[in-house]
Order: C-alpha cells, then sequence, then structure tokens
C-alpha cells in the first residue's frame, strides 16, 4: 500500500445490516492525525438512527443516489453533488431512499468516530481485501 494512494482492498470493511463502510483516510492508514474520510454504502431503504459525533464534526458528501438527511430539527432529500455539514455534538441521520446504493463520502474532524463504529457490537469486520459476503453480512428480521 502506498503512502498516498489507498485504494478500498486496502483496508478493511465495517459492514453493518444497513450498509459498509470502508475508511480509506485514518491515522492508522495514512499517518494523518488531523481527519478521517471514508466512503459509506447505505443499502436501498435502509438507513442509521440517529447520532451524534460528540468530538467530531462532519461532512457528508453524495457521491451516488439520493437519500433522505436528518440534521437537527432539519430534514431534507439529498442527492448526487450535495453536500452536508454535521457539527460536532448534533443529532443526524441519513436513509437511502432510492433504488440502488447510497454512496456518501464522509469526513471527520478530528478522527475518532470511525473507531467507535468499529467497536459496536452489531458491526462486523471483513479483512482487506475481502469482499463482503451474505455470510459475513450481519443477520436482520427482513431476511429468511
Amino acid at each position: 500500500m502506498s503512502e498516498y494512494f489507498i485504494e478500498p482492498d486496502d483496508v478493511e470493511s465495517q459492514v453493518f445490516d444497513w450498509g459498509v463502510l470502508k475508511w480509506l483516510g485514518t491515522p492508522e492508514v495514512t499517518g494523518g492525525d488531523r481527519f478521517s474520510a471514508g466512503v459509506v454504502k447505505l443499502e436501498p431503504g435502509k438507513g442509521h438512527e440517529r447520532h451524534t459525533h460528540p468530538d467530531s464534526d462532519e461532512i457528508l458528501y453524495v457521491l451516488r443516489g439520493e437519500g433522505e438527511q436528518e440534521v437537527a430539527d432539519e430534514t431534507r432529500e439529498i442527492t448526487a453533488g450535495e453536500m452536508v455539514f454535521v457539527p460536532e455534538g448534533v443529532e443526524h441521520g441519513t436513509v437511502n431512499t432510492g433504488w440502488e446504493p447510497l454512496l456518501l463520502l464522509a469526513v471527520y474532524a478530528p478522527p475518532g468516530p470511525e473507531e467507535v463504529l468499529r467497536e459496536l457490537p452489531e458491526c462486523q469486520i471483513v479483512p482487506a481485501g475481502e469482499l463482503p459476503t451474505e455470510e459475513n453480512i450481519p443477520e436482520t428480521e427482513e431476511k429468511p
């Protein structure tokens, strides 16, 4: 792996029942300690509950798809090309309202929330270079 160029296969996947996270830019990966950055893939109709990051600001940039974004008491539709700013400590949540995966670039400053996500009991870690499959994706109530 290059010090300057990181590919998705270079890092692990954090797999949840709502989607997958790939943290391509973290202190452990790049050595930089001012921010972390990764790609979030939310499956159609899926999302995550409202939550906060007490010590980090977050930027979400919509790469592909469409969804509904909540920040504090404001909710709006988001589509490719839009950016959302979430200040530290502000409740927020995202839901994919489209038919295709919703891809977001997420940036935390300072880094840290990605490690909190990694430690959640519902997080399944898929090693670098391996693809998330049905065998390593957490079960949901909707699966037969």
